[in-house]
């Protein structure tokens, strides 16, 4: 460190000073020479994500399709639990949106842990043979967005029913056809949850760990292979599956920004034009009696 010779009159000898700027450019500079290593890795990051590395890719692809698949079996079976829910009122209906919530935050280790229990060999799931696969990661993964589709289908459900079950009931529908037909109503916001539940489910790690086992070349998705390639000190492949992930993260994030957007907007539209109609059927209710009293008055003088 460079110090400047200063005399100090009280002591009467020179003493030794820092500078107040290098104070400031030291500590910023000593925090900018570790940031090399983080761009050369960054770098070597965008090159495989730019050649097309096999490894990345098979792991990136492994990833979407386990995802996928549970995300397909969570809505099916969530939607039609969810849509039921909504138009049933069932008795103890307090306790059960309780445990919905509760199973909301349910950590995803303690789901991979109930898996792996299951399909252990002393499991009662155990004769499948599927712990340490695809199939266990799927079933970990399903298990886990289930509760998300079921609750967040359940309250769009009910307050459609709430807003529509009058009418419905009038003309005669049974509690599964008005199930189905507020699901087709509310398309558009389930395909948000659909959506939602797709999320939940890519960036999930706990879980797929525990009954994967993170075996390379077979149940080794984005998630486990990150916190691995972490741990190895492989800083380029982390960060190449960090921004894969965070890219589809926000691909995901921009869909259902634009399904709220065009819903929005439909709801808009479609309050303008009933607006229209109700101005217009009162300019002619105003055009028939002012046409009417007319008539009488004529009819009055004859």
């Amino acid at each position: 460190m460079v110090r400047i010779a200063r005399f100090n009159p009280v002591c009467g000898r020179k003493t030794c000073s820092t500078p107040f700027l290098f104070n400031i450019i030291t500590p910023i500079y000593q925090c900018l020479v570790p940031m090399d290593d983080f761009f050369h890795s960054l770098g070597l990051a965008i090159s495989l994500l730019w050649h097309h590395d096999p490894t990345l890719i098979e792991v990136v692809l492994r990833s979407l399709g386990v995802s996928a698949l549970a995300c397909a079996l969570a809505c099916v079976l969530g939607l039609a639990l969810g849509a039921g829910l909504g138009v049933r009122r069932p008795k103890g209906e307090a306790f059960w949106v309780a445990i919905l919530n509760t199973l909301l935050a349910l950590p995803s280790v303690l789901v991979g842990l109930v898996v792996y229990l299951l399909l252990s060999r002393q499991g009662p799931l155990g004769f499948l043979g599927w712990l340490f696969s695809l199939k266990a990661m799927v079933l970990a993964q399903t298990l886990l967005v289930l509760p998300v589709v079921v609750a967040l289908s359940r309250q769009c459900i009910k307050a459609a029913h709430d807003r529509l079950g009058e009418q419905l009931q009038s003309i005669g529908l049974t509690q599964g056809w008005r199930a189905l037909v507020l699901v087709w109503d509310e398309r558009q916001v389930l395909l948000t949850v659909v959506l939602t539940a797709f999320g939940r489910a890519i960036s999930e790690v706990g879980a797929v760990m525990v009954v994967g086992g993170n075996i390379e070349g077979f149940t080794r998705v984005m998630t486990t292979s990150i916190a691995l390639e972490t741990s190895k000190g492989d800083l380029p492949m982390a960060l190449a599956l960090g921004g894969v992930l965070m890219a589809v993260v926000l691909l995901l994030n921009a869909l259902v920004s634009v399904l709220h957007w065009s819903q929005g907007r439909r709801q808009h539209l479609g309050r303008a034009q009933s607006q229209s109609q109700s101005q217009s059927q009162a300019q002619d209710l105003v055009h028939d009696v002012t046409q009417a009293t007319l008539s009488k008055k004529r009819g009055g003088r004859s």
